[in-house]
């Protein structure tokens, strides 16, 4: 997926387009408010992340104009305003324009990325069904089926399959696991109970040899496509 980041500060560039690519976005980076125009002649983005001060104009003008061109209706992108402007009036005035969330610097890297996938999930950009290893896994329902088979997972285990069944392919840290789940339960989770929850997800989906969840040793796990 493709995301238009429009912003001016480098170092918050580099900070949040590292964040989206490793959770496999596609960033397309604008420092003014003319060089995003000229990229969305270009290419068809799904979501664009707008500041709000830039050099040559705002993120409100950028919002308006984005509107414009895009395609009408449902099928316009979604727009997420990530500005250090907190003032109410600003706040009303970005949803006003059509912007889909809006959120205030400094923020938490993995709130972030949740609302991103939130705003193209009701744009209907981001597909709802997982599916890796003859496993599916829908977010709008939250139902795991293999095969004809409906699969029972707890919160936990659910969170920890959607973490990395969410990037197939993708080797995730241990750590980088209970920052997920951390993050989507609100409650500590040690190192040990990751691993009770992953030896119970293979057992639940008959994955005796670790054929779907690979172990790769003292680096972490990892489901491939």
């Amino acid at each position: 997926m493709k995301i238009l980041f429009v912003e001016d500060n480098e170092s918050i560039i580099l900070g949040v387009a590292y964040l989206l690519r490793e959770e496999g976005y596609e960033v397309f980076i604008a420092r003014t408010m003319n060089t995003a125009l000229e990229m969305l002649k270009k290419e068809e983005f799904d979501l664009a992340l707008l500041d709000v001060s830039l050099p040559d104009g705002n993120g409100f003008q950028l919002c308006k104009k984005i509107k414009e061109v895009s395609t009408s209706g449902e099928a316009s992108i979604p727009i997420v305003f990530l500005t250090a402007k907190e003032e109410e009036e600003n706040v009303v005035r970005g949803f006003d324009l059509g912007a889909d969330d809006y959120i205030i610097k400094p923020f938490r890297n993995r709130e972030l990325i949740s609302r991103i996938k939130n705003a193209l999930r009701k744009s209907k950009k981001e597909n709802t069904v997982i599916c890796c290893q003859g496993i599916k896994l829908d977010t709008q329902t939250g139902r795991v089926t293999k095969g004809e088979e409906d699969i029972s997972l707890t919160k936990l285990e659910y969170r920890i399959l959607y973490t990395m069944m969410s990037m197939p392919g993708k080797l995730f840290s241990r750590e980088e696991i209970l920052a997920n789940i951390w993050d989507a339960a609100g409650n500590y989770v040690n190192d040990n109970t990751l691993s009770v929850n992953i030896k119970r997800i293979r057992e639940k989906l008959g994955d005796k040899n670790g054929d779907i969840i690979k172990t790769i040793r003292g680096m972490g796990y990892r489901i491939e496509k």
